[in-house]
């Protein structure tokens, strides 16, 4: 098997790929400015050519780690140079901190989404939800990793909480320091697959990869004893092969995952609370005040969680004021092209 193959290449990149002079690679680190790219031979530090980047308007425009690429390789010292981006099967996407409305992608062309959260002090159904709606908004299909089971005495009752959370998603309970659930880890991954490891910082993510990959590759801190974290030590995100199958995708903590655009995806991460607003009274239901509102007597029965119906609304409305954000900013893109086309028509003429 080619190094290709290994990082995923098929038939169906090759079609996208089309008949080309340019070499296929693909997006293995991403730095400021530059990337470094896996040729079927080689690994290359590129950049983009300055084409590329005046066509470029928004971020999602210039790779990611896990795209794949169509790049000219240097004839003797010199950076590759990245052409085009072949169109993504899935992205994994974040706001970007800060207070501009842009969007930072995690991770391009991934399969699955391990979603790890350990099950001492990072555990917190609420954040869950959040990176459940964002894996499936990615496309990829996620799978609920509950690490550090040998700091747990009541592991399978977390675990029967995340899964309430997780509305039919995988949810694996697992130690990288005793081996408890890798093997059913590992039977997620196929050949060629790519997967994407997300989570808070601390929470184990690297001592998983490490465990998968079956050496110490990423590094790994001791566990602080104030709130039995794992030091943050995964600083850029990284595509690295596995052994036998598929490639993983480390990234780093995320302190926090804002949403973006999540349309649809929503009601997927929250099914439960969709089919009891279907048996309210009304059909433009608030559930606050209402006669017959399904949701309200759900909550008073014990049905349904107060703190999971706060979820719901919290994540509703910062999707609405996200989706808000984003028609304007696209209203200002839109506005910019044109402007840029008619001042390139004007010289022409000149």
């Amino acid at each position: 098997m080619n190094t290709l193959t290994k990082l995923g290449w098929n038939n169906d990149w090759q079609e996208k790929a089309g008949s080309s002079d340019l070499t296929p690679a693909r997006i293995i680190t991403e730095y400021k400015n530059l990337y470094k790219i896996q040729t079927d031979t080689s690994i290359y530090l590129a950049e983009v050519t300055g084409k590329f980047r005046h066509q470029a308007t928004v971020r999602e425009d210039f790779p990611a780690v896990g795209d794949w690429v169509m790049v000219s390789t240097p004839s003797g010292e010199g950076h590759a140079m990245i052409q085009r981006i072949l169109e993504r099967t899935s992205k994994f996407s974040r706001k970007a901190a800060g207070d501009l409305t842009n969007e930072q992608i995690v991770a391009a062309n991934i399969d699955i989404a391990f979603l790890v959260m350990s099950l001492n002090h990072d555990f917190n159904l609420r954040r869950l939800e959040r990176y459940l709606i964002a894996a499936w908004e990615s496309g990829a299909n996620p799978v609920v990793v509950l690490s550090k089971a040998d700091l747990c005495d009541n592991s399978d009752e977390k675990a029967e909480e995340a899964a309430s959370a997780a509305m039919g998603v995988p949810v694996l309970v697992t130690s990288a320091y005793n081996g408890t659930g890798l093997d059913e880890l590992n039977s997620h991954i196929d050949e060629g697959m790519t997967v994407a490891v997300m989570g808070s910082s601390g929470v184990g993510k690297s001592s998983i990869i490490n465990a998968l990959i079956g050496e110490n590759k990423m590094l790994v801190n001791d566990i602080r004893e104030d709130d039995s974290k794992g030091k943050h030590t995964t600083t850029h995100r990284e595509l690295i092969m596995l052994p036998d199958k598929g490639v993983i995708i480390d990234t780093p903590g995320m302190r926090e995952l804002q949403l973006w655009e999540s349309d649809s995806r929503i009601t997927h991460g929250f099914q439960d609370v969709e089919a009891l607003a279907e048996h309210c009274q009304f059909r433009d239901c608030q559930h606050e005040t209402e006669p017959g509102c399904a949701i309200r007597q759900a909550i008073e029965d014990g049905e349904l969680e107060q703190e999971r119906y706060h979820s719901y609304v919290k994540l509703q409305k910062e999707l609405a004021y996200i989706e808000r954000k984003t028609d304007m900013r696209e209203q200002l893109l839109e506005k910019k092209k044109w402007k840029k086309i008619s001042q390139l028509q004007k010289s022409h003429y000149k």
